[in-house]
C-alpha cells in the first residue's frame, strides 16, 4: 500500500523493498551464490520529512552579466550541512509570492566561505524563485531536512563562521485539525555564542 508523506509525495515502500530483495536474490542465484542477510537503515527516508528550514531572502546581488544571487539570512553550511558536505538535494519551495514572475537565480549564504551556497545540480547551481519586490519580504523553504541536519549542526553549539543557531519551531495539529506552532528554542544570541566560546 502506498504511503504518502506530509508533502503529498507517494512512496510505495513495500514495492521498493520487494524489488530490492528480488534483484539481490536473482543476481545471487544466477551466480550460484548464497543470498546474504540484508540489514538496512532507512533513517533519512523515515525521519527526513520531520524537518524543514525556512529562510528569508535578504537581498539580491549581480555577480556578472549572467549570475544573479539571492542571499539568505543564514548559512547553508551551518543549517544545511549536507548540501555542502555531500551535495544533498532537498525539496525547495518559495513560501510566498507564488503569483509573481519567477527568475533563475543562485542561492548564497551569509558567510565569507566560497562554499556557502546551495548546489542544486551537477551542472548548474541555479534554481527558480519569485522576483524580489521592493519592501516585500520573500521567504523560501527546504523540506525533508530532518534526517541529519540537526544532529550535524547541533542547537546552540559553535556553528560555521559563528553564525548562531536559528529559531526552532514544532508544528503540529490540534484535535480539530488546525495547525499549532510551538517555539522549541529561540534563535541563539551573539552573547550566548560568546559564552559557549568561554567569553
Amino acid at each position: 500500500m502506498p504511503i504518502y508523506t506530509s508533502l503529498g509525495v507517494e512512496h510505495d515502500y513495500p514495492y521498493m523493498i520487494d524489488q530490492i530483495v528480488y534483484y539481490i536474490k536473482t543476481i545471487c542465484e544466477s551466480r550460484d551464490i548464497e543470498a546474504p542477510h540484508i540489514i538496512t537503515e532507512f533513517g533519512s527516508f523515515t525521519v527526513g520529512e520531520s524537518g524543514g528550514a525556512v529562510y528569508q531572502i535578504i537581498g539580491e546581488k549581480q555577480q556578472n552579466d549572467k549570475e544573479s544571487w539571492y542571499m539568505i539570512d543564514s548559512s547553508f553550511i551551518t543549517t544545511l550541512p549536507d548540501t555542502w558536505g555531500i551535495g544533498q538535494k532537498f525539496i525547495l519551495l518559495a513560501i510566498n509570492h507564488w503569483d509573481e514572475e519567477f527568475k533563475r537565480i543562485n542561492l548564497g549564504g551569509l558567510t565569507c566561505d566560497s562554499q556557502d551556497f546551495y548546489n542544486s545540480d551537477t551542472h548548474t547551481n541555479q534554481v527558480f524563485m519569485p522576483k524580489l519586490k521592493e519592501g516585500e519580504p520573500l521567504y523560501m523553504g527546504f523540506f525533508h531536512t530532518g534526517a541529519y541536519q540537526e544532529s550535524l549542526g547541533g542547537y546552540g553549539g559553535i556553528q560555521h563562521c559563528l553564525i548562531p543557531a536559528p529559531k526552532h519551531l514544532i508544528i503540529d495539529h490540534n484535535e480539530d485539525g488546525s495547525l499549532k506552532v510551538e517555539v522549541f528554542a529561540q534563535e541563539q544570541s551573539a552573547s550566548q555564542m560568546m559564552k559557549v566560546l568561554g567569553y
